[in-house]
């Protein structure tokens, strides 16, 4: 593979969804599986839009490190620097499905989850500093030795455009919310974009309004800052000024994937060069289209899809 385009960093795990709807998990009878995992996710979506994209995670040396890697591959997305955490599994987690636009998520990640097992061995130091677009997330500085190695590779990459925080904020991955506070904040002050919900910028600033949240991330030198506002559309914000981007309304079918959709593409549109309002619309019907999808990974749409999606809805 030639030189990634972006290079995302943390979870991988896969995904298992229930093949009977509206049920809870003690009676559903099969499950169907899919690659998941918010670093990764981005990742395919972005390849699924064009995109030379690779992931740095660690799997474990079982059947579904097998299939991560594989799965990867499939999707165009380079598996080059997947390692493997010698004495631990692969995570899986199971989704319930029900409510469909927020399902519960059930993770196997004990003792430990391998993406947080990053050391300093395991980055690629010069893609690190070099590729056009490096993604990092709250969830890989939840623990150690994922934190320090994740600070390490913001510090020598010194703020370079584009450098993407995903605040990713998930509260079974954190003791409690000032530590993650704490942690998540630390990477404002390394990072030229900040993306997330109302909920995720509430536990990286203090607030969960969209506005004053996105002032005081720019006050710490993000030039660009998104903030999912659900049925309310997107905030986009830059030293510049700020506009609220409409929602693309579809019948949810589940939730989950959509937030990486929308990072893939935006992603994508920093990549191209496209201007903040273009990129959340575009970011947005991404996003869209999988939520009306079952499944993450293999929801995530291609250019044409999204094109077409944004014509028809005018």
């Amino acid at each position: 593979m030639a030189v990634p385009e972006l290079l995302t960093v943390g979870r991988v795990g896969v995904d298992l969804y229930p093949e009977q709807s509206g049920v809870p998990l003690a009676e559903v009878r099969s499950f169907a599986k899919s690659l998941g995992g918010t670093a990764t996710n981005v990742a395919v979506a972005a390849a699924r839009l064009g995109r030379r994209s690779a992931v740095l995670t660690k799997v474990g040396p079982d059947g579904f490190g097998d299939y991560v890697r594989q799965a990867l591959t499939g999707f165009g997305v380079s598996p080059e620097f997947v390692g493997t955490a010698e004495d631990l599994l692969t995570p899986v987690v199971f989704c319930a499905l029900d409510p469909p636009a927020d399902p519960p998520l059930l993770f196997y990640r004990l003792p430990t989850a391998p993406d947080l097992t990053l050391t300093e061995v395991d980055v690629p130091w010069d893609v690190v500093h070099e590729v056009p677009l490096l993604w990092v997330t709250g969830t890989g500085v939840c623990a150690e030795p994922a934190r320090s190695t994740q600070r390490r590779m913001l510090a020598h990459r010194g703020r370079r455009e584009h450098t993407v925080l995903d605040l990713d904020y998930r509260p079974m991955f954190w003791s409690d919310v000032d530590k993650a506070r704490r942690e998540i904040g630390w990477m404002l002050d390394h990072v030229t974009v900040a993306v997330g919900n109302r909920t995720e910028a509430e536990v990286a600033v203090g607030t969960a309004d969209p506005d004053e949240a996105a002032r005081r991330m720019l006050d710490r030198g993000v030039r660009l800052v998104m903030v999912k506002k659900g049925a309310e559309g997107v905030l986009v914000a830059t030293p510049e000024g700020s506009w609220t981007v409409p929602p693309r309304p579809v019948d949810v079918v589940c939730g989950l994937g959509a937030g990486d959709a929308f990072g893939g593409a935006l992603a994508h549109g920093l990549l191209a060069g496209w201007d903040p309002v273009r990129i959340a619309g575009y970011a947005n019907a991404a996003g869209a289209l999988v939520a009306a999808r079952l499944a993450c990974a293999d929801a995530m749409p291609d250019a044409a899809e999204v094109e077409a999606f944004l014509a028809a809805a005018g």
